[in-house]
């Protein structure tokens, strides 16, 4: 994996955040693309898109993803990746993830977890394992990072 294109999950979370760092690590001056996948509309956002003024909620989400995202690559590019942004709207999140994974050809797939359990889990979900079980390619799920 000299060579090795990744895709990094990124939403600016403390998780993410940390994925990015072990990528940074295990990854030293690789390509990679740090995505974060938004929705079209939030439940909110579905309610106010029936109203005459309603803005455009898909664009809106997709350039707070974009921001996010760079935010992401800045963080990658100090860690040592050569890092590129890229914003994507899908549902659900996983799906989105896949399939830029399957566009750029990534040899890896690194993403962080809450490590939720229980009731928890059931509600919430769990993107890393959702494209854990649907990517083709190898996926590297980190860990929450230690607590202080």
């Amino acid at each position: 994996m000299d060579d090795a294109r990744i895709l990094i999950c990124y939403d600016d979370s403390p998780e993410s955040r940390h994925a990015v760092d072990i990528a940074a690590r295990l990854f030293p001056g690789r390509d990679a693309v740090i995505l974060d996948v938004a929705p079209f509309l939030t439940a909110a956002e579905s309610i106010a898109e029936t109203s005459l003024v309603a803005p455009d909620f898909g664009r809106l989400n997709e350039d707070e993803a974009l921001t996010r995202a760079r935010a992401g690559a800045t963080l990658a590019l100090e860690g040592g990746l050569q890092a590129k942004p890229r914003a994507d709207l899908d549902t659900p999140t996983w799906q989105g993830v896949v399939d830029v994974a399957d566009e750029i050809r990534a040899d890896v797939i690194v993403i962080g977890t809450r490590a939720h359990t229980g009731a928890r889990r059931l509600l919430e979900g769990s993107v890393s394992q959702e494209v854990a079980e649907h990517a083709r390619r190898p996926v590297l799920i980190v860990p929450p990072p230690p607590t202080a």
